[in-house]
This record gives structure tokens, sequence and C-alpha cells, in this order.
């Protein structure tokens, strides 16, 4: 049974059960719980154990909205759309004006604190009940937790921790945020128990492996500026772990056919199962960012209509050379390729000319179901492989560990895009630093990283329009929560 297609059968149930629903209106918890069950009445066996961690898993799909707008708020792309008022917290992000009033920017705290709260509430109960592979259990959970607190740490600096407890009504004035480096503590523990504890094959497709902890640990680290230790355990993956490679046709990793491959150390599944609406766009088991970064009132081959969020910029594409593979796979010409095949558009606001392809709509059969802008199948590649390489470039060369090493890593992965040797960069110190930043925004383009790494780096200042120093660097904490906190949780400076 694959988790693709079968992971979120059991969400309706528990989440019921595990009195967390994700509504539109959620704060940083759940204000009016439709059910809650005690601890007395669940977690008495290995089946409800499980049944908890796939409602945890869940929340992934929610991550849609974190890809987009982690494109939207660099140099990457514009926010698109139908119109200036078409998704207002989009184009406020976009325009670095947003405030703490953004319904996109509370999404992303009300998700990720769902997710972590799901997690909590296994781990709150881990010695209840004995079973073979518990561990396991455990160990994917913890896992599931620490990718959540990581997104919440990047949008949003220090944030709240209850440590194995579910935060319950009330605890928005009590427990104090807590700081970034209390958080990345917090991660960096539950990644070392995963890591100690997970298997490198995937109990179901879809499931995290010691691989991805080891790949989330190494990226938090390197976040920290933790070079030493990044380089370690990325090391120890490449050439330990193993069992990655890079898929030789770079066209090839996001197309159906290439999910969950070789190079995939972490993606997030989704399926074209009914179930979205704008009304409650988490809701969807389909992949949402998709269908927003379409080509608007298309009609010709291989691709369907979209919302024209999301548009990839002319430097963006410039930044590719001619002669890289990558170029074309990425970012998709709509001119040239109506021009080519006689396909058809229409122009959204800010349009460019561009957009993502990695997460544009592909025709589907007759038989889908759904919003076929809402739910469409495309499995989000959150750590691939090439990922991995370049931030262990990243972390032997910033280290000053082994420039060998990083240079062999970087030229690994611009060997695919060129199909060459003939392009291999032979720099050393501050230069090849650059080449390795560089690089990373051209093979992870439009996959929702590209604003982080400019922030994490210094460099977000100089590469984005309208972005203050000492303040962009992270966004609000809705104004909700603050309300809520009743003076317990500061803003973040300069909202």
């Amino acid at each position: 049974m694959k988790m693709k297609n079968n992971i979120f059968k059991a969400i309706v149930a528990f989440g019921l059960i595990a009195s967390l629903t994700v509504s539109c209106s959620d704060e940083f918890v759940d204000r009016k719980p439709a059910y809650s069950i005690d601890s007395e009445n669940y977690f008495n066996s290995k089946e409800e154990y499980d049944l908890a961690l796939v409602a945890a898993y869940d929340l992934l799909q929610s991550t849609y909205v974190n890809v987009l707008l982690g494109e939207i708020a660099s140099d990457n792309t514009l926010s698109g759309g139908e119109s200036a008022n078409d998704t207002p917290g989009f184009q406020q992000i976009d325009e670095m004006i947003h405030t703490p009033v953004n319904s996109n920017l509370k999404n992303v705290w009300d998700w990720m604190f769902a997710g972590v709260n799901r997690c909590n509430y296994i781990l709150e109960f881990k010695d209840k009940t004995d079973f073979e592979g518990k561990e396991q259990v455990i160990a994917q959970a913890r896992f599931l937790r620490a990718y959540y607190h990581f997104e919440l740490v990047k949008w949003f600096g220090g944030i709240p921790l209850k440590g194995d407890a579910r935060f319950r009504l009330g605890d928005e004035s009590t427990i104090p945020r807590s700081t970034k480096e209390e958080v990345y503590a917090s991660i960096e523990a539950d990644l070392l128990f995963a890591i100690d504890n997970l298997s490198t094959i995937p109990a179901q497709q879809g499931r995290v492996t010691k691989g991805a902890a080891q790949a989330l640990l190494g990226k938090a680290y390197l976040f920290q500026d933790k070079f030493a230790e990044s380089a370690a355990i990325l090391e120890n993956l490449i050439n330990v772990t193993g069992g990655y490679s890079l898929v030789t046709d770079y066209n090839t990793i996001f197309e159906h056919a290439g999910e969950n491959g070789p190079e995939s150390i972490f993606e997030v599944q989704y399926t074209d199962i009914e179930g979205a609406g704008f009304g409650c766009l988490q809701c969807s088991e389909g992949n949402v960012a998709v269908g927003f970064s379409g080509v608007r009132n298309y009609s010709g081959p291989l691709f369907s209509s979209g919302y024209s969020f999301n548009v990839p910029t002319q430097e963006a594409y410039d930044s590719f050379d001619d002669d890289d593979l990558r170029k074309d796979v990425a970012i998709l010409d709509i001119v040239a390729w109506a021009a080519q095949t006689g396909a058809t558009y229409g122009e959204g606001y800010k349009h460019t000319g561009y957009f993502n392809k990695k997460y544009i709509p592909r025709t589907r059969s007759a038989g889908s179901q759904g919003d076929l802008n809402l739910t469409n199948p495309n499995n989000y590649r959150a750590i691939r492989y090439a990922d991995v390489l370049l931030m262990a470039a990243e972390a032997f060369n910033r280290g000053g560990i082994d420039e060998t090493k990083a240079r062999t890593y970087l030229n690994l992965v611009r060997r695919r895009a060129f199909g060459d040797t003939n392009h291999d960069i032979n720099g050393s110190g501050a230069t090849l630093t650059t080449f390795i930043w560089e690089e990373r925004r051209r093979e992870l383009m439009g996959e929702g990283h590209r604003f982080f790494d400019l922030v994490r780096t210094g460099r977000a200042a100089i590469e984005i329009e309208g972005f203050s120093s000492n303040k962009n660097e992270v966004f609000p904490i809705p104004i909700e929560e603050i309300q809520f906190s009743n003076g317990n949780w500061s803003q973040n400076t300069g909202y």
C-alpha cells in the first residue's frame, strides 16, 4: 500500500480525536475543538499510534504556502495573480510591505503549529503503550516536529516551545517565546534521535528515513553557521548512509514519473483526491501551489490552466547560462512555448512572460477528481540530493575545512547541469563561496528556498527590492497571536 495514495485516509477520524482541526480561523492552538478524547481512551494499540502519526504527516500538505511565499518574498519571482487585489497577503510580501495583519502569514503560523501539536500529542503519550517498532513511530514524530519547528523558526524567529506536550488554551499567555537558539537546540535533539532510530529504507513510500533526518540536521546546522557540524553530518549522508544519486536527466525530476526517485531525500506526497476549496485550502489532498503557479487561461499541450501567481522575473531567467540544461526545465518561457506549439494564454498581474515550470499543472486524465487548480498531484521535492551536495560544498568551504571536497560536490551538480566537465569551478575562498551560492539559486529555482538562503547569508538587503535590514529577516507574528498572549509575546522588531 503506497503512502502516496493512503497516508491521509485516517486524517478525518484522528483529526477529531486529536481535537486539533485546522480551519481558516485557527489561532496558535484551535480555539474551539470539536471533539476531545483524553489519553485514557486513546494510544492503546499500535494502530492508534499509527493513525496519530498519519495525522502528523498530513500537515505537510499545508507547506505549499511556505514554498510559494519562499519564492515570492525573494528576487526569483513576483506575486502575480489576477490583479493588485488578488490575495493581498502575497502582494504585500512581494513588495516587502507586509504587516502583522496578513492572512497568508497567519496560515504559515497556524498550520505549522498544528503540525507541531499533532506531533506533541503522540510524544506526550509515547510511553503509554508498548509495541514492536514503536521507536520508529516516535522517531518519525520527532522528525516531523523538527521539520515544522524549522519552518517556524525560519519564518518567525523565536517561537514558544512546550516540550513533549500539547499546547492548550491559555498557554499563549503563560509560555514565553523561546529564543532562536533554544528552538534550534530542540530541532537538533529531535533529529539526532531520529537519525539513531530511523531506517535508511522508508517503511512506506513517503515516510521519513535516516537520510532525511541527516539532511535536515545538516541544513539546520548550516542555518546557524555551524559549518563543521553541517559538513560532518552531510558527509556521512553522502558517503556512509548513501543510497542517493543525481538523476541523469534534470528534466525528469519534476514530472509524475520522477516522483520519489533516487534524488529524493524527503518528498511531500500529494494526490488529486477531492477535498479542496477556497474556504479551506489546507484541506486539499493536492498541491495547491501548482494550480496557483499555473498559466492563466491556458489552452494547449502538456499543461493546464492556473492562476498565474509566483511568476519568475527576467533577471531570474537570465541568471542561467544559455547552455545550462536546467534553464528551460526550471522556467517556462510562455511566449516561446506559444510560438512553438500554438498554445494560447492570458496575461495576469505583473506578467513577466515566465512561469515556474517545475510546479505548474500538467494535463491530467478525464477521470481526475476535484478542482483541477487545487488538487494537483505533483509531489513537492522538499529535500533533494543536489541540495545536500551544495549544502555540503558550502559547509566545507565556509568552514575552511576542505575546499577540494567543496569543489567536488559543487561540480557534481554543475556537470549534470551542463552535460560536461568544461564548466567545472576551480575557485577558492570567497570566490568559491559566491559560486556555490549562485549554483544554489539556479539548481533550486522555484523550490521555495531562495529567500531563506539570502537571509541566512546576509545578502537579502542587496538582492531583494524593499528589504529592510534588522526587520525583514523574519516575518511578523500574526496580530491575533500577540493579542491572545496578553502581552506575553513581543512582536518582531520593526513590525
